[in-house]
């Protein structure tokens, strides 16, 4: 249980690091776009933010199903 918490941890604290670091990065850029969802569009955002959330966004996904997934090497059936 202490390893799945642990990986949990450093994962949104390795995401909240780098979308940190993107938002500084991503402040001068002038080229803004929207995005359409469809029901409702975004405030325009520069293209460089919106492609770079993909990288903390992927991180916290594979980082919480390695967590889910994680084999916790306790046996219960015995």
């Amino acid at each position: 249980m202490l390893k799945k918490s642990l990986l949990l941890i450093f994962t949104f604290t390795n995401a909240g690091l780098i979308l940190f670091a993107l938002c500084l990065g991503a402040q001068n850029l002038k080229e803004r776009h929207e995005l359409n969802l469809g029901f409702s569009s975004t405030p325009p955002y520069p293209t460089g933010f919106l492609l770079g959330l993909s990288v903390p966004i992927g991180l916290i996904s594979g980082g919480c199903s390695a967590g889910i997934l994680t084999f916790s090497g306790e046996d219960k059936s015995k």
